[in-house]
C-alpha cells in the first residue's frame, strides 16, 4: 500500500519517515516532491568501465540554470535528505518535468528499508534543457512491508549518502 499525504505527515512527525527540510507544500496527495540540490557530477571519460573506479568531475548549477544535453549522463542529488526504517522508499520523476523530456532515474528509484541520505539522479535529456537548483524534479512515496523487515544495513554501499554517488560496482570486482 502506498501511504497517503497524511499518513507521511503523521510519519514525519513521530521519526518513522525523515525527510530533512520538510515543508508541508511539497507534499502531494501520496508523495512528497523533492527538489534539485545545486550541484552536478560528470563521468570524466565517455567510455565507461563498471569494474573500475571512474573520475568524475562537478559542476555547479547557477542560479540563472545549466543547460544539459543529450548523450551525457548527469548525477545529482536532492536538495532534501530523507531516511525511513519502517516503509520502502521509492522515486519517481515528477510528471511536469518528464514532459519537457528529463528522465531524473534510469533504474535507481528503488530505496531500502533502513536507507539514509541524498538521493543520487541519473539525469539524462531528449533534447537540451535548462535546468534550476532547488526546482522540485522528481517526488518520493512510501510503501508499506509485509512480514520480517530487514534493513540496508552498514555494508551496503550507498546507505548513508551525504553527497552525489557515483557508480561503486567496481567494488564488487574485489
Amino acid at each position: 500500500m502506498i501511504l497517503s499525504a497524511e499518513t507521511i505527515k503523521k510519519a514525519v512527525e513521530t521519526g518513522e519517515i525523515i525527510i530533512k527540510p520538510f515543508n508541508q507544500e511539497q507534499l502531494g496527495p501520496n508523495s512528497y516532491d523533492l527538489r534539485l540540490h545545486n550541484e552536478l557530477v560528470v563521468y570524466e571519460t565517455h567510455n565507461l568501465d563498471m569494474k573500475k573506479e571512474l573520475p568524475t568531475k562537478r559542476i555547479l548549477i547557477p542560479h540563472n540554470g545549466f543547460e544539459l544535453q543529450p548523450g551525457t549522463l548527469y548525477l545529482a542529488r536532492t536538495h532534501e535528505w530523507t531516511a525511513t526504517d519502517c516503509y520502502v522508499p521509492m522515486l519517481e520523476g515528477r510528471s511536469s518535468v518528464g514532459r519537457l523530456g528529463l528522465s531524473v532515474h534510469i533504474t535507481a528509484g528503488f530505496g531500502n528499508l533502513g536507507s539514509s541520505g541524498y538521493w543520487t539522479l541519473e539525469l539524462s535529456v531528449v533534447q537540451p534543457l535548462m535546468i534550476y537548483p532547488e526546482v522540485k524534479i522528481c517526488q518520493v512515496y512510501f510503501l508499506t512491508v509485509e512480514g520480517a523487515k530487514k534493513l540496508y544495513t552498514e555494508q551496503n554501499k550507498y546507505r548513508h549518502a551525504d553527497d552525489i554517488q557515483p557508480s561503486m560496482l567496481w567494488k564488487e570486482w574485489k
